[in-house]
């Protein structure tokens, strides 16, 4: 089924992901960087898997139907969502992490979508996470993800913010 080589890929994508944390989290240890609201971290991540989970569970349980129209725009999205999310990475350079890692004495990133919004990849991961699992009409899988990330991201928030604020 084409639904889970699309899912695989997105899954790979995290794991690139992970590589490019991994390698950003030793540069910053070597800068001083500070982690704050390490605590979140495994509920994040717990989230961000069980959407993939969701998305083969629900459609394969729930027998959910393809339905071209809403398919190929939340494919479409997804895949934008995707260039976006590599957009803020590329953006924030060394500085771009999937943990909250600070380098004390370096100025905010205003370049790429920084320019307009504080926190433009927490955009993607919403817009994400409605879109991909639209592409195959899961949407209790969205809506459960969507409730779920809402109250990740509401803590997230706060310690990202708190943390650069202190860093500052």
């Amino acid at each position: 089924m084409w639904l889970v080589a699309l899912v695989a890929a997105v899954a790979a994508e995290r794991v690139a992901e992970l590589v490019v944390s991994r390698r950003h989290t030793r540069w910053a240890e070597s800068q001083g960087g500070v982690e704050y609201g390490r605590g979140h971290y495994p509920v994040m991540a717990a989230v961000h898997a069980a959407l993939l989970v969701g998305i083969l569970a629900e459609v394969t349980l729930a027998d959910r139907p393809f339905l071209p129209a809403l398919g190929w725009a939340a494919l479409g999205l997804a895949v934008l969502a995707q260039a976006l999310r590599w957009w803020c990475v590329r953006s924030l350079g060394r500085h771009w992490n999937t943990r909250v890692i600070v380098v004390p004495g370096t100025a905010l990133v205003s370049r790429g979508p920084y320019r307009w919004f504080r926190h433009p990849n927490y955009a993607v991961v919403v817009v994400e996470g409605v879109a991909l699992p639209l592409v195959h009409t899961a949407w209790t899988t969205a809506l459960l993800f969507t409730l779920a990330n809402a109250a990740v991201l509401a803590v997230r928030l706060r310690v990202e913010n708190a943390a650069l604020r202190l860093a500052a």
